[in-house]
């Protein structure tokens, strides 16, 4: 039995774990800087993305590298400055493009993604914010019938997993028609999917449920991760070391120094989003989330703002951000005629990526891992917490970790 864990970092994944621990009766201690509201868990597009079932890391992804390029108008980012971490990433990323791999990539991120709505509901409902997970859908919507040809054809032939994808309805396209002064020549309905409402709230909803549940939090940064005489040592910049059980380390884009010690191998990449929100003006507060996808551009409606996500950036952690990433949002709301209203907001956060576009989730020793979610880290966040705690505890999680294991980079 797991007495005691710490867990390194504060996003949702990291208190998705510890709070599934606490679950299983573990006295859970918590270690991050008192800065939890700027990652990539609270600054995404709030999508339940249960449809993207097929990892990034695949050869149709690399065909429309050259057309997504930021410098060709798109919002794939590849910064000169850091071609020294995306250049050995991207060689990595061609390798796990490899059919097989892709193959079993999906099916393992597939099997994943089916337990991910039923996961948030539990964690949620336990929380006693049910409210804070809608599953209505979201749209995509192209604007010339050209782009939407090729979109609908797409993605109607995708497989989507346990979401489905069909045409908007002539009411549907309408109520769209309202939200933008830009034509809107097509759009797809997804069903399945969804959406957190607000992910302030979110965050404050998980660290008040962790803090009723007796859960401890050490405003302090991780040094090191170490395993003394089969327990784990949490080693801080100011504070005296913390021992426990077990050391959970999911501290994003900045877990893989802390795991290298230990002789596992996990290849990061700090990939960017950047997104602008303010006031939502008459933006409907029931509309679910628009996939701009001529912009590779999404807009979700929160609780009193509407943010505008969008941008992959491949460079460090500590690169500075970019204004041209906001100028460039800041043009789309603009060209589409989006009521969002100043003060606008800008946002970059790092989200932590690995070449095969799955995530890190295992075990050895004293010392467990979570993290790499790339684009999907709100979405799987739940289930992750949930199958690890699970393993952890001797017990069979609801989906095979096998492939998530970091045994996999060598």
């Amino acid at each position: 039995m797991i007495r005691s864990a710490i867990v390194v970092g504060d996003g949702v994944v990291a208190l998705n774990v510890a709070l599934a621990l606490q679950r299983r009766g573990t006295e859970v201690t918590i270690v991050a800087p008192d800065a939890p509201w700027r990652g990539a868990s609270w600054g995404n597009a709030g999508h339940i993305a249960v449809e993207q079932v097929e990892p990034l890391a695949s050869r149709a992804t690399v065909k429309t590298v050259p057309k997504r390029l930021f410098s060709r108008g798109g919002a794939l980012a590849l910064p000169i400055r850091a071609i020294g971490a995306w250049l050995p990433f991207t060689m990595r990323l061609l390798r796990a493009s490899a059919p097989a791999r892709f193959a079993r990539g999906k099916a393992a991120l597939s099997a994943m993604l089916e337990t991910a709505i039923p996961a948030w509901q539990r964690v949620l409902a336990d929380a006693g914010v049910p409210e804070l997970l809608r599953v209505d859908g979201h749209f995509v919507v192209w604007e010339t019938p050209q782009s939407a040809a090729r979109g609908r054809a797409a993605w109607l032939a995708a497989d989507t997993g346990t979401a489905t994808v069909r045409e908007a309805s002539d009411a549907e396209l309408a109520r769209l028609r309202t939200l933008t002064t830009a034509p809107i020549a097509g759009a797809v309905r997804f069903e399945g999917s969804g959406q957190i409402t607000d992910t302030g709230a979110l965050g404050a909803a998980l660290i008040d449920r962790f803090v009723a549940a007796g859960g401890a939090r050490v405003h302090d940064r991780a040094r090191s991760v170490l395993e003394r005489d089969g327990r784990a040592r949490v080693t801080l910049d100011e504070g005296a070391p913390i021992d426990a059980d077990v050391v959970v380390v999911a501290a994003g884009a900045a877990s893989a120094p802390l795991v290298a010690p230990l002789g596992l191998r996990a290849p990061l990449i700090a990939e960017r989003g950047y997104h602008i929100e303010g006031d939502p003006g008459d933006w409907p507060a029931d509309q679910p989330p628009v996939v701009f996808e001529d912009r590779s551009m999404i807009v979700t409606r929160f609780a009193g703002r509407l943010r505008a996500a969008s941008i992959v950036e491949f460079a460090r952690v500590d690169t500075p951000a970019d204004p041209r990433k906001w100028a460039r949002l800041r043009a789309h709301v603009a060209a589409l005629g989006l009521p969002l209203r100043e003060p606008v907001a800008p946002w970059m956060g790092a989200r932590p990526t690995l070449p095969d576009y799955l995530p890190a989730i295992g075990r050895r020793g004293a010392v467990a891992y979570a993290f790499g979610h790339q684009h999907l880290g709100l979405t799987l966040s739940a289930t992750s917490g949930e199958a690890l705690a699970a393993l952890l505890h001797e017990e069979a999680p609801a989906f095979d970790l096998s492939p998530f294991d970091l045994g996999r980079f060598g």
